[in-house]
C-alpha cells in the first residue's frame, strides 16, 4: 500500500508535536519524576503506539497491521536494551537526577533524527540494489553472534562506553570543565569559556545512538520493507522511552538474559533477511544470478510470534531464574537500605506504629489459643517475655513523645535529616549527611559567584 505525502506529513507533525510537548510539559523544568507520573505516561505512550497500530490494521490492511507491530515489538526491545547503555553513561557522568530527563529526552530525538536518516539511505539502497538484504542478514547474524559472545565472556562496556571516541576527542581540543552549571551547555571558568560535562554526555549518548541504529534499521527493515512502517514502528518505539527510563529504572538489571533473546530474535531477522535475498537473488555466483526458491519465505506473522514468544520467555526466564532471583534480592536489599536511611523521624513513628498495631493483632490470637498450644507459644523464644518488653518499650515511647521529645536521636557527625524533616542528598540524589551536603552547597555557590563575576569581567572587558 502506498502512503500518501498528506499522511506522511501529518505523521512527521504528530511526531515533532509529541517530543515538543515532552520538553515543554515535562523537561524544561528540570524535575525528578515519580514512579506514578513515569508510569501513567508511560501507559500513554504504549496506548498511543497501540491505537496507530490498530489503525495501520483497520486502513492499511492486516499485512501492513502485522508489519507494524512485529516491528515495533522489535525496536522496543531493542530500545529497553539501549536503556542499559544509557544508565551506563549517565552514570559515569554523574548527571543530577533532576537533569537526567533532559539528556534521555536529547539521546530520544537524536535517535529519532540519526535512524530516520538511516531509513531514507536503507529504503534507497534496497530499491537500488536488492543484494543489500545480504547485508543488512549479515550484519544482524555478526551483532547476534556479538551478543552472545560478550554474555558468555562476561564482558562489560561500562568503561568502553564510559566516554567514547568523540567525547575523548571534544575534551582533548575544546577546554571543559568536570563541574556541572545547571542545564547549561558552556560556562566561565578562570575567565574562559569552556563546555560542561551536561554537552560531553549529550555528544556520548548522541554518538551511541549512531551505533544502535546500525543494527536497528537492519532488523526492522528484516521485517518490511515499507518504509513508512519502518519509520513509525520505529519512532514510536522511541518516545516514550524516557518515562520507561524512570519505571524500570530498578527492573532493568534484573532482566539478566535480555541479551540472549535479543540476539535469538536478530539472528531469526538475520536470517529471513538472507531467505528473502535468495528469492530476490541477483548475485551472479548464487545460482547464476537466478533466485532460489528452495527455502520458503519465512512471513511476517510467524515473525511476530517468534518475536513474542522469545521476549515472553526471555523475561520469564529472567525473572524467575536463580541469577534474577539473587539479582533481585540485591535490589530489593538496595532499595530497603536507601528506604531506611532516608526515613524521617515521622515516617520512622509511623512505621514504627503500625508494626505495633500487627504486632497487637498477633497477640490477639495467641491469647486466643486454645491451652494446648501452650508449650508452642512458651517455645517460640519465650515470645510472652518479648512481648511484655514491647509493651514496656512502647509506653517508654509514649511517654517521650508526650514530653516533646525523641527517643531515636541521631548520633553526632551522622545526622541526615535536616531541620525540616527532609533529607540530605548530594547531587546524585545519594543520601549524605547534612553537614556533607551543607559543604557542597557552599562548594556549588561559591563556584557560581566565581562564573558570575567571570561573566561581569568578559562583558565589562568586552564593552571597554
Amino acid at each position: 500500500m502506498t502512503v500518501s505525502p498528506l499522511i506522511w506529513i501529518l505523521t512527521i507533525v504528530g511526531v515533532l508535536g509529541l517530543l515538543a510537548f515532552d520538553y515543554f510539559f515535562h523537561v524544561r523544568k528540570a524535575h525528578i519524576p515519580t514512579i506514578r507520573e513515569a508510569a501513567i505516561w508511560s501507559a500513554i505512550y504504549v496506548g498511543i503506539a497501540l491505537l496507530f497500530g490498530v489503525g495501520v490494521l483497520i486502513f492499511g490492511g492486516s499485512t501492513m497491521g502485522t508489519e507494524y507491530f512485529a516491528g515495533y515489538v522489535t525496536e522496543k526491545a531493542l530500545s529497553v536494551d539501549n536503556l542499559f547503555v544509557f544508565l551506563v553513561i549517565i552514570g559515569a557522568f554523574a548527571v543530577p537526577r533532576e537533569d537526567q530527563q533532559k539528556v534521555l529526552l536529547f539521546g530520544i530525538t537524536f535517535a529519532i533524527i540519526a535512524r530516520s536518516g538511516m531509513i531514507a539511505i536503507g529504503a534507497a539502497a534496497i530499491d537500488a540494489f536488492a543484494a543489500v538484504f545480504y547485508l543488512f542478514g549479515a550484519i544482524l547474524l555478526i551483532t547476534a553472534a556479538k551478543m552472545i559472545f560478550d554474555e558468555l565472556k562476561g564482558e562489560d562496556d561500562g568503561e568502553e562506553e564510559k566516554e567514547g571516541f568523540f567525547v575523548r576527542v571534544v575534551k582533548r581540543y575544546l577546554p571543559a570543565t568536570d563541574e556541572y552549571d545547571g542545564d547549561k551547555f558552556f560556562t566561565i571558568e578562570n575567565g574562559k569559556r569552556v563546555l560542561t560535562p551536561m554537552l560531553l554526555v549529550m555528544i556520548a549518548i548522541g554518538a551511541t545512538d549512531i551505533l544502535f541504529a546500525l543494527d536497528s534499521i537492519p532488523a526492522i527493515f528484516g521485517l518490511t520493507q515499507n518504509t513508512y512502517i519502518v519509520f513509525t514502528a520505529t519512532v514510536f518505539s522511541l518516545l516514550g522511552l524516557r518515562q520507561l527510563y524512570f519505571l524500570i529504572d530498578g527492573l532493568l538489571d534484573r532482566l539478566v538474559y535480555l541479551s540472549y533473546g535479543l540476539s535469538i530474535i536478530l539472528a531469526f531477522i538475520g536470517v529471513k533477511l538472507v531467505v528473502h535475498a535468495l528469492h530476490e537473488n541477483e548475485v551472479g555466483f548464487i545460482n547464476g544470478g537466478e533466485p532460489v526458491h528452495a527455502i520458503p519465505e519465512i512471513t511476517t506473522s510467524l515473525s511476530l510470534s517468534v518475536i513474542i514468544g522469545v521476549l515472553t520467555v526471555t523475561i520469564l526466564a529472567s525473572l524467575l531464574s536463580p541469577k534474577g532471583r539473587a539479582q533481585a534480592a540485591v535490589n530489593n536489599a538496595h532499595q530497603e537500605a536507601q528506604a531506611y536511611i532516608e526515613m524521617t523521624y515521622s515516617s520512622f513513628e509511623k512505621k514504627r506504629d503500625a508494626m505495633y498495631d500487627r504486632m497487637i493483632a498477633h497477640e490477639k490470637i495467641i491469647d486466643g489459643l486454645p491451652a494446648k498450644y501452650e508449650d508452642m507459644v512458651v517455645a517460640e523464644k519465650n515470645v510472652r517475655e518479648l512481648l511484655t518488653d514491647a509493651h514496656r518499650l512502647h509506653d517508654q515511647r509514649i511517654a517521650f513523645n508526650d514530653r516533646g521529645e525523641r527517643s531515636d536521636e541521631q548520633p553526632e557527625g551522622l545526622t541526615v535529616t535536616r531541620a525540616d524533616g527532609t533529607v540530605a542528598t548530594d547531587p546524585s540524589g545519594n543520601v549524605v549527611t547534612v553537614a556533607a551536603e551543607e559543604e557542597l552547597l557552599a562548594k556549588k555557590e561559591a563556584k557560581r559567584r566565581e562564573r558570575e563575576q567571570a561573566r561581569a569581567d568578559h562583558a565589562a572587558a568586552r564593552s571597554s
